[in-house]
């Protein structure tokens, strides 16, 4: 609502409030606020944003306002809002969300009736239906947070409810694992440019190993390396096989979900640590949208996202979002070109049936990043390839849907699907890790992937009787994967690190080629219970049998490996509400990672690798403030690790890993002016078993006992003619951490900055200035391979958005 239609919307108040009080004399009739302008502003819902001005008073003027300012139909009975007080609201911010503010306190509540009146009620149940007064709770099945993943949180750090711990719209409360959410509010806030940096303020979690190297995302979760099998979007797997992949566009993402421990018994094949699941934006029903340019040094980017109805009265929703990008990275030579086009729509024929059309073309062209040879002591920022041959080019095209079925009341159909094709140039040249001052390496991949996954899962919700409740999920999915690459390896002369001179092309001699094609087929059939006992204890019960088929075909060679695996894997937890804002929760569950590669190195055999993690935590969810408390203890083990015996040079199975530790985790959103988030991470890894012996006993490579961070913005509401201002900051703290198995050396700490500046220039208009590493700490990020990896120096953004 613009600022020019306050004074109308006060005099419409005025009059609403008037007849109001007159209804009110009397507890005999429900009294009913509307606005005159419920046809241009209630299509909005009680998920719509608005322009909310409410002050302290009874809480029958209160949601007299509440109706004129969202043109929402609000009907209550006379005698319960009857010498009842309701808090002040003001700001933008969602209608459920605000009018969970005015009730707090009062021991009412609301639900949305198909006609989408709000009807205010008693909470009536336990003490309540003796008489006594209780708080409200939220009714999540109404309120815009606790909506799920399909709609987008743009006004809070804190979300309620994910589909993705366990396939069902259920509230993180209520979940037997732990799971962290990035919103979209969130990520808009840091401004986030990849994944690694969305996670990077989450417990458990450990991104950007590699520092500058920027051709995938690396996130370790507990401990445990989920780069090539812990990534999903929309619920569907995005592996990676050998090098051919993308990396997701976070511009085109509304949510974020870290899901931590095993999780096979839904998902198959995967690593222990967790999974990273994505979600793309969403059409809504609601017209608006933005268009941006942000820009720094050697840095432009412009885009846009826009959504609604595809025509007034449409059954059909729509929403375009795209950015063009001209960057180039700190890294001499370096680039970060990307292209991002991703049109969506929704088709809603009838009340309880949805399909969802999600399609995406990303173009990217980038550099790698490179780690630098011990003995090299040079610039962070230095160049050893060539500059001709240094690209790592993607280009990614999806076509996929989600869609849902209300077969009946009781009995949901759900189905998810997509195709996926990338196309890989990967060209560089580097230094010898053993003998920098000798030939460089050069090494190229020419890739395409093909892959296709489906999710078909049918749900089924019942009362049992006055005790039970029974929420039955069965699904089967199918993901095939086909990546062919042809690989060459050869040599380039010789460079003076120190003072680089390029000779191009020419100095590149490759010695072998390689083409290799690797097939992998699943199929899984899963079954997971969660009942409901007495309204506080929730059990939750679940198995997958999960059938790989993985072909490797060495073209080149003539040559050809099959093999097949099979694996059951199963979950078990308990969730107790202690109370209505406090849960506490145990969990045992497996991980199931099976081989893909050849036989003839692993002369014994392969066995899958599998894990096993056990897990307790309370997770507290305060009714007064928009908040949620996790903590966790947890103990995971990974064997059968492929390790190779390099005496022998042949792969063994002998590996055993131990993770165990402690994560906490705070978000908030507060008075909604404040949101913080907090984490902190302990973690006590330790080799088991090694094919070097004195390994054992050891600390994992690259895995720090203790990392924590924070993040805090601010908003200084404006006032005349100045906007509202938003100060951010946030620390992000890396332990101490082993640099190879051996723990021969130890690479030290290091503490990042990163800064926010937000203003409002006027209702439609702000600009923002995002800083990471802001004190440009130089610090190794890893040191593997026998080369340091540094991290990123800093980057300062500036962004100016229109928004309508």
């Amino acid at each position: 609502m613009k600022n020019g239609g306050a004074t109308e919307l006060r005099n419409r108040g005025r009059v609403a409030i008037i007849a109001s009080a007159l209804m009110m004399s009397t507890a005999l009739a429900p009294v009913m606020f509307a606005s005159p302008a419920t046809a241009q502003v209630a299509s909005k819902g009680i998920d719509g944003q608005y322009d909310f001005d409410i002050s302290a008073q009874s809480l029958t003027r209160a949601l007299a306002q509440f109706g004129v300012q969202t043109g929402l139909q609000v009907t209550v009975d006379g005698a319960l809002a009857r010498n009842v007080d309701a808090s002040a609201v003001s700001g933008t911010m969602r209608a459920g969300r605000a009018l969970e503010s005015l009730l707090r306190g009062t021991g009412l509540t609301y639900v949305v009736t198909d006609d989408q009146t709000i009807v205010i009620e008693a909470v009536v149940s336990g003490d309540a239906a003796r008489g006594e007064v209780l708080d409200p709770v939220r009714v999540e099945a109404n309120s815009a947070e606790a909506s799920g993943p399909d709609t987008a949180i743009t006004d809070s750090f804190v979300a309620l409810r994910s589909r993705t711990a366990s396939k069902t719209d259920t509230p993180v409360l209520d979940d037997s694992s732990a799971i962290s959410v990035v919103t979209q509010k969130e990520m808009e806030t840091r401004n986030v440019q990849d994944i690694q940096q969305a996670v990077s303020y989450t417990a458990g979690v450990q991104a950007a190993e590699y520092g500058s190297d920027y051709r995938y995302d690396y996130v370790r979760i507990r401990g445990f390396g989920q780069t090539s099998l812990g990534s999903y979007r929309d619920g569907l797997p995005v592996r990676v096989y050998n090098f051919t992949n993308s990396r997701p566009e976070p511009y085109g993402l509304q949510q974020i979900d870290v899901l931590k421990g095993s999780t096979s018994s839904l998902f198959g094949l995967n690593g222990p640590g967790g999974l990273v699941n994505m979600t793309t934006k969403r059409p809504e029903d609601v017209a608006g949208g933005e268009v941006f340019t942000t820009f720094g040094e050697n840095y432009l980017r412009a885009g846009g996202d826009v959504t609604g109805p595809v025509a007034e009265d449409s059954n059909w929703t729509y929403r375009l979002t795209g950015l063009w990008q001209d960057a180039e990275r700190s890294q001499d030579y370096s680039q970060d070109d990307r292209l991002y086009l991703a049109p969506a729509f929704t088709f809603k024929p009838k009340a309880g049936t949805e399909l969802t059309i999600l399609t995406s073309y990303s173009e990217r062209d980038s550099g790698l990043g490179y780690g630098y040879p011990i003995g090299i002591e040079t610039s962070r920022d230095a160049f050893f390839g060539e500059p001709d041959f240094n690209n790592f080019d993607t280009e990614e095209t999806n076509i996929g849907y989600a869609f849902s079925h209300q077969i009946t009341d009781k009995l949901e159909f759900r189905q998810n699907a997509r195709y996926t094709n990338v196309d890989l140039t990967y060209e560089t040249v580097y230094l010898n890790d053993t003998t920098p001052l000798g030939n460089r390496y050069a090494f190229a991949i020419y890739g395409e992937l093909d892959r296709f996954g489906v999710d078909n899962q049918l749900q089924y919700d019942t009362a049992l009787n006055d005790m039970f409740e029974s929420k039955t999920l069965i699904g089967i999915d199918y993901n095939r994967d086909q990546n062919r690459e042809l690989r060459r390896d050869g040599t380039a002369t010789a460079i003076d690190p120190y003072n680089p001179s390029y000779c191009g092309l020419s100095c590149i001699t490759f010695t072998s080629s390689s083409d290799t094609e690797i097939t992998q087929a699943t199929y899984g059939a899963y079954v997971q219970e969660q009942l409901t006992i007495a309204d506080d204890w929730i059990a939750t019960v679940g198995g997958r049998f999960d059938y790989v088929q993985s072909d490797t075909d060495t073209i080149s060679s003539g040559t050809t490996s099959e093999r097949d695996d099979h694996k059951f894997t199963s979950r078990l937890g308990l969730t107790y509400k202690a109370t209505s804002e406090v849960s506490i929760y145990g969990n045992y569950s497996e991980s199931f990672q099976p081989v893909y590669s050849g036989l003839a190195s692993r002369p014994e055999g392969v066995k899958p690798q599998e894990g096993t993690q056990y897990e307790i935590g309370v997770k507290y969810q305060p009714e007064t403030i928009d908040a949620l408390f996790t903590a966790a203890l947890f103990d995971l083990t990974q064997e059968n690790v492929s390790q190779w015996n390099s005496s022998t040079s042949s792969y063994k199975q002998i590996g055993e890993i131990n993770s165990r530790g402690l994560e906490l985790e705070g978000k908030m959103s507060l008075d909604e002016q404040t949101n913080l988030t907090l984490a902190y991470t302990y973690l006590d890894a330790e080799i088991k078993d090694d094919i070097t012996a004195a390994n054992i006993g050891n600390n994992p490579a690259n895995v720090p006992e203790h990392q924590a961070s924070a993040w805090l913005d601010y908003t200084i509401p404006g006032q005349g003619a100045f906007g509202d201002l938003t100060l951010g900051g946030g620390m992000r703290f890396t332990g101490e951490r082993a640099r190879n198995d051996g723990n021969t050396e130890t690479l030290g700490s290091y503490t990042l900055f990163d800064a926010a500046i937000i203003y409002a220039v006027t209702d439609d208009v702000s600009l923002s200035v995002n800083a990471t590493n802001l004190t440009d700490r130089e610090y190794v990020s890893s040191n593997t391979f026998g080369s340091r990896y540094y991290g990123d120096g800093r980057t300062v953004l500036a962004t100016l958005k229109y928004s309508w």
